[in-house]
């Protein structure tokens, strides 16, 4: 393996990634891994950073570890550094020996939200103008191939939904912010609701699943008090919807948080979705 420094993305932003690299011995390309932790964007979860990326490793994906943007941040602004960080992988693909077709994102509860927002918004207008190294980037730069999704949160629907996460993507947002946000992401508004209330529509992942939406797997618990299974649930009905190529795992179990799951039903997540990948 071959650690890198720590790689800043864009001077507009302080999101930085750290890589994990295997140093291959032969010529073959070997698929990707960004891993982005969880922690209610307002920190990140300590079990779901390099010793993730290090497991990775160890699966046969060379890694790296996304630090985006947190509170008090606005919403797409962490997207934004998501969409840098994918479109960074895949420009230095032939020299890190990676395939450029087998970038994956790995994503633990709210940086399983933004993963799943890329895998929404990567083809709308709210993504349009992102700027790397003083060039615009096309689409097809940031969009992933698949999505890890490890108890991600989901929906912004006040029953269900993790609401400190909600809340700090959205909370210093201006009615004029939340107006483009809810424009550029195609936000329906049949009932008429005041953009302040709408915005939470938008940044609910399930009410935006196209069939452009990239591969998922996607696994949660039963006992997750954080972000209750019903998260994934209204995913895994919106990607059916959308015909998505998706697999779904609901263990009894354990609580918000497992990370690997090491010593609990919850464990064969990671060799389920090597089986789901191929």
């Amino acid at each position: 393996m071959m650690n890198c420094d720590k790689i800043e993305l864009d001077s507009s932003s302080k999101a930085f990634m750290v890589p994990y690299l295997l140093k291959n011995q032969d010529s073959e390309k070997v698929p990707f891994m960004l891993v982005v932790p969880g922690g209610g964007y307002n920190h990140f979860g300590k079990k779901e950073q390099e010793s993730i990326a290090l497991f990775w490793n160890s699966m046969g994906f060379s890694s790296a570890v996304l630090y985006y943007t947190l509170a008090p941040c606005k919403f797409p602004q962490p997207l934004f550094d998501l969409a840098r960080a994918v479109a960074f992988v895949r420009k230095n693909a032939e020299n890190w020996k990676i395939d450029s077709e087998k970038i994956w994102l790995c994503g633990f509860s709210a940086g399983g939200h933004l993963c799943a927002t890329l895998g929404s918004f990567w083809n709308t207008p709210l993504l349009k103008d992102i700027i790397m190294e003083e060039k615009h980037l096309s689409p097809e730069e940031f969009c992933p191939d698949g999505l890890c999704l490890c108890y991600p949160v989901i929906s912004a629907e006040r029953k269900i939904c993790h609401e400190g996460s909600i809340l700090r993507l959205t909370e210093n947002l201006t009615e004029a912010e939340c107006e483009q946000v809810c424009s550029q992401t195609l936000t329906e508004n049949p009932d008429g609701k005041p953009f302040k209330e709408l915005v939470r529509d938008a940044v609910s992942v399930e009410k935006h699943i196209s069939k452009t939406f990239p591969k998922t797997f996607v696994w949660h618990t039963l006992e997750d008090q954080a972000v209750p299974a019903e998260n994934t649930l209204v995913l895994a009905e919106s990607l059916r919807k959308a015909g998505v190529d998706f697999e779904y795992h609901l263990f009894k179990s354990g609580q918000h948080g497992l990370a690997l799951a090491e010593n609990t039903p919850a464990q064969v997540w990671s060799q389920l979705f090597m089986n789901f990948m191929g």
